[in-house]
């Protein structure tokens, strides 16, 4: 059943984070739903700009829409993932969606609050819930690309003067993590101390957590075994999620550690099997892998075994 995510975060907050996982495609799709089904977890899909015009926008829904009858026991959300202005209302208008991302945090300060202001009225308008983000993730993920020097953490007064002023459902804070495969090359880590001012000034209000995968070392070597060519990087720590989710983070977006796996699975098996040509052997092996892979992040963001006290909590038989 899909849900809004603000059912999702007064389920979660200050217990557990809900996974926001980045999909493009049917094998994706499958494993994320096997996954969050055998941890009993509830979840967010989420699409970006780059996924709806990967072949087309009704083809990545019509695969969410079929899984949601061939799950029915699956509760999440649809969320649309570090939109601009124009993505935000089509999505908005479209009806399918149960929340966008407007990702405005590259303009100044009274920009990002003015096109922030517009979406969240017209989302509102039609019961459906905003997420923005305040401050800068370093890094690349499609469209998105900042210098690490110009990254900035979120000011704790402004985001509860940006909350305030917009009415945003829930905000997008950067506190160190940051967007793509390379995150830290170093002993940086997460800056809790922003964190816990941020909820001092904004108690109750659901936090987001963006760049936050954890680029397991073995997947790197095994990608680099079978050919690959990736520098050896670090991702955001998962034990650290669930501190995390005790100040206010209910949101946890996940997207560049089920590319590696998607990797992986497919340049292992091509140089187990290099007679094979078949797509669907290494499709099935990737969505298994994927589906596990997404039980044991579930367990550490503390959302496996919550699925049946949400849907206790919604109503939902």
């Amino acid at each position: 059943m899909i849900v809004t995510t603000k059912d999702l975060f007064k389920a979660a907050y200050g217990k557990y984070a809900i996974g926001a996982y980045n999909i493009n495609n049917l094998e994706q799709c499958m494993g994320l739903f096997r996954g969050c089904l055998a941890s009993q977890a509830p979840f967010i899909i989420q699409i970006s700009k780059g996924a709806r015009s990967y072949t087309n926008k009704l083809m990545l829904e019509g695969i969410i829409r079929s899984a949601e009858q061939v799950f029915p026991d699956a509760v999440f959300a649809v969320h649309l993932d570090h939109g601009d202005e124009e993505t935000c209302m089509d999505c908005i208008n479209s009806g399918f969606y149960s929340s966008v991302m407007i990702d405005a945090s590259s303009k100044p300060f009274e920009e990002n609050i003015a096109i922030t202001k517009r979406v969240v009225d017209a989302a509102h308008a039609k019961g459906l819930v905003v997420e923005a983000e305040l401050g800068q993730l370093g890094g690349v993920e499609e469209h998105v690309k900042v210098n690490e020097a110009d990254a900035k953490l979120t000011d704790p007064a402004q985001a509860e003067e940006f909350v305030k002023r917009t009415k945003v459902d829930s905000l997008a804070c950067a506190i160190g993590t940051s967007h793509g495969a390379f995150k830290f090359t170093g002993s940086q880590g997460l800056h809790f101390d922003v964190l816990e001012e941020i909820q001092k000034r904004l108690p109750g209000f659901p936090l987001v957590m963006h760049g936050s995968s954890s680029v397991p070392e073995d997947e790197v070597r095994r990608i680099n075994i079978a050919g690959g060519r990736l520098k050896d990087a670090k991702g955001v720590n998962a034990d650290e999620f669930k501190r995390a989710a005790t100040l206010g983070v209910t949101k946890i977006n996940i997207d560049t550690d089920g590319r590696l796996v998607w990797c992986r699975v497919h340049r292992e098996h091509f140089i187990l099997h290099p007679e094979n040509f078949d797509l669907r052997p290494p499709g099935k092996e990737f969505m298994t892998a994927y589906a596990d892979f997404i039980a044991a992040k579930n367990e550490k963001l503390g959302s496996a075994g919550q699925l049946g006290a949400v849907k206790a909590a919604m109503g939902i038989r």
